[in-house]
């Protein structure tokens, strides 16, 4: 399984990580891609367990896009055939890795590809129920009841 991340893309995290935005102060013309490789999936309802190599853990609830066939330079038009059900995920991040790593212009694999970083739902749901709009879609993570 490949396990495709698009970071950068939202304005008020990155305003809230404090990263550089371009000078008119919108999100970057191009977002940033990562991978996470199959050891980073949390599988089977494993437990989550902070890595000893980092000192501060953050977690976001994700919008997971199950690409459903094989394709290379899709033209944006026809993107729509490439997947027809979503499902959520749990991204963990050693935010401290992470900032070290933009700070110097490295690669994020250390804070965003370690093992179990990536929780995903064990059911998606096929986005004809959602009348093939996922605005539709809402969902919240509650941690302890908030």
């Amino acid at each position: 399984m490949k396990i495709i991340c698009i970071g950068r893309n939202y304005a008020e995290h990155a305003a809230e990580l404090h990263e550089q935005l371009n000078d008119s102060g919108k999100l970057p013309e191009e977002p940033m891609f990562f991978m996470k490789p199959d050891t980073a999936l949390l599988r089977n309802n494993d437990p989550f367990y902070i890595p000893s190599f980092s000192q501060e853990v953050h977690y976001e609830c994700e919008l997971v896009v199950r690409i459903n066939r094989v394709g290379k330079a899709i033209s944006e038009r026809f993107a729509h055939r490439y997947y027809d059900e979503v499902g959520l995920g749990i991204d963990f991040t050693a935010r401290d890795l992470q900032r070290r790593a933009i700070a110097e212009g490295l690669p994020w694999e250390s804070c965003k590809a370690f093992d179990r970083s990536a929780a995903i739902s064990p059911a998606f749901v096929p986005l004809a129920e959602l009348g093939g709009d996922v605005q539709r879609l809402h969902f919240t993570l509650d941690v302890n009841g908030q």
